[in-house]
């Protein structure tokens, strides 16, 4: 069975696979696996030798990685997560609840969760010192950020102590909420020059772009810009085809059909009561509030512009938002 080879990414010195594991899509924001299946899925992963996978604090998976990191040896996965954290306090909070929710003694790469800007930057100022602090003890082994702005890239710049940018990467540059994907491009080539490692994420646009699955996912994989291209996989099909794609080999046609037959999207069930914690988490302005016919307010998805991050989801009260 041919295996991805791992590559080195950037100065870290870690061994990556080009594929990275996303784990967003089986937790309890999409398909709400249990951990022993989410764990046989990055098993499943594993054998084809995806080594890296990215994971954060609002996600729910840590308990799937666990499960998983006990059937490997530690040493040969990278896991990489993210927080919203913005203090030292927040920050060893977060950090602390990954280390035990995982049962590991270190995180290979640490993210600042969804920067902005100098601004947000600046405002987990705090935060970003703490991480430091925990890399000189050796409980982090890289620090980083991950954005869907073109600002945030062109801000780490500034800042040496950001050795990895994680931004969103596909090519017709959905979900970048400040320019085009040849404005990401450039800031991203000035990232590479900095020394900075790129891993890609949403290469198909949150699903709007599954009408040209491998010709678009290829763009990202065979991109001389990213070490790495994140991509949520819930099924073995999906894994299948994505590391076919990464191996430059032919798809099975299994895995094929089930790649092009994956469309999923946003729903918000009728007990919605118009509150707008949704409305406000969104970072796309995919959500907005509409009058219903008792003429109350209800939440409503604008599609083009959703990416199925399913942050979302978590702000819900009544818990009628889904990815379906």
């Amino acid at each position: 069975m041919t295996r991805l080879t791992p590559q080195t990414l950037a100065t870290t010195g870690m061994a990556v696979s080009k594929l990275c594991f996303g784990t967003l899509t089986m937790g309890p924001l999409q398909k709400n696996l249990t951990q022993e299946e989410g764990a046989a899925l990055l098993l499943h992963g594993y054998h084809k030798g995806i080594n890296f996978l990215d994971t954060a604090q609002i996600y729910g998976t840590y308990p799937h990685i666990r499960h998983f990191l006990k059937q490997v040896p530690r040493d040969r996965v990278v896991v990489m997560t993210k927080s919203y954290a913005w203090s030292e306090e927040t920050a060893k909070e977060a950090v602390d609840e990954a280390l035990k929710a995982m049962d590991t003694d270190y995180l290979d790469v640490f993210l600042m969760h969804e920067q902005e800007s100098e601004h947000t930057l600046r405002g987990h100022r705090e935060a970003l010192d703490y991480y430091m602090k925990l890399k000189e003890q050796g409980i982090i082994k890289a620090i980083g950020l991950s954005t869907h702005r073109v600002a945030a890239v062109t801000a780490s710049l500034n800042l040496p102590e950001i050795s990895i940018v994680f931004p969103i990467f596909n090519p017709q540059g959905l979900g970048i909420g400040d320019g085009t994907i040849n404005d990401m491009i450039i800031a991203l080539e000035a990232a590479r020059k900095a020394g900075k490692a790129v891993v890609g994420m949403k290469p198909l646009g949150g699903g709007h772009l599954l009408g040209s699955y491998e010709k678009t996912l290829r763009f990202s994989l065979d991109h001389p810009l990213l070490h790495a291209v994140a991509v949520g996989m819930q099924t073995t099909s999906e894994i299948d085809a994505n590391c076919a794609l990464a191996l430059n080999q032919p798809l099975p046609v299994k895995a094929r059909e089930n790649a092009l037959n994956r469309k999923r999207h946003l729903h918000i069930g009728d007990e919605c009561r118009g509150c707008g914690n949704c409305v406000a988490i969104c970072r796309q302005n995919a959500l907005s509030l509409v009058k219903n016919q008792l003429m109350e307010g209800q939440a409503v998805v604008d599609h083009s512009k959703c990416i199925l991050c399913s942050y979302c989801v978590r702000g819900c009260p009544e818990f009628c938002i889904k990815i379906i």
